[in-house]
């Protein structure tokens, strides 16, 4: 097994030409032609990650973010991405990363996924890109729920503790369509509308979003990690049907970096 049988299962789910023009997917520190001894999955990368890689033999971590997002001109120590880059080196560790490719992905990608996880049916983009792809997904609930019962779905599908939400008074009296997009989609807000979405929900959005929208369409915002950790079920899924008797794990030691109290 090397890097590249890694990376060519996941982009033969989610390719590389699906990303967004400013993002940086695909593997961003090791050979391809690296034998690869194991594969531990995260959201993002943290010293705490490179240590469960370690003990669990993993010389190529997955991550959902990419570590290198915009351009690096120096590795001086003066921020994580810097650690990690040098933490991943010194360890001989590949890491690749997916995010708006897997984003963008139908049936397989993130707000599909995420759509599953609420029960929806007929699911489709909300925003198309061409390729049968695009950002966001919409689709129905088996059973209408009010507002505050939706809310409550939402929490306890993604385990989030909390949801920012627009007034419930504003809201329709039943939820029976949803849209949705996994991280920060509140460019897709107008997409909810013009799809016939009763509620949108996101990540990320800004304070005027409440207000702009309040009478338009019912505004769900949970924390941007708690709508993208179904992406280790998701790559760990892709890997493992390609490969059932790899080693390949979810990580358990990742936190959300925002804590709530």
């Amino acid at each position: 097994m090397t890097v590249r049988d890694i990376t060519q299962s996941l982009e033969a789910v989610a390719p590389r030409r699906l990303q967004e023009d400013y993002d940086n997917t695909g593997l961003q520190i090791g050979s391809p032609d690296s034998p690869c001894t194991g594969v531990l999955i995260c959201v993002d990368l943290t010293a705490e990650i490179i240590n469960e890689a370690k003990s669990l033999g993993c010389n190529m971590i997955v991550t959902h973010h990419p570590l290198m997002f915009r351009g690096v001109k120096n590795i001086v120590g003066r921020n994580r991405v810097d650690d990690m880059i040098v933490a991943a080196i010194k360890n001989d560790i590949a890491v690749y990363s997916c995010h708006t490719a897997i984003d963008n992905t139908p049936v397989n990608g993130v707000s599909w996924e995420m759509a599953r996880m609420l029960g929806l049916s007929d699911i489709t983009c909300l925003s198309s890109g061409g390729e049968n792809a695009g950002s966001g997904a919409i689709g129905n609930l088996p059973v209408p729920l009010s507002p505050e019962s939706f809310v409550k779905l939402v929490k306890t599908a993604f385990n989030s503790p909390v949801a920012r939400c627009s007034s419930v008074d504003k809201a329709p009296l039943t939820i029976s369509r949803v849209a949705l997009c996994g991280g920060a989609g509140s460019e897709f807000i107008a997409d909810a509308i013009a799809a016939g979405g009763d509620v949108y929900l996101t990540s990320d959005c800004k304070f005027n979003y409440f207000l702009d929208f309040d009478n338009r369409i019912f505004l769900v915002d949970i924390g941007h990690f708690e709508s993208e950790e179904c992406t280790k079920e998701i790559f760990y899924q892709i890997i493992t049907e390609k490969f059932p008797n790899f080693a390949v794990y979810k990580s358990v030691t990742e936190k959300n970096p925002i804590n709530y109290l």
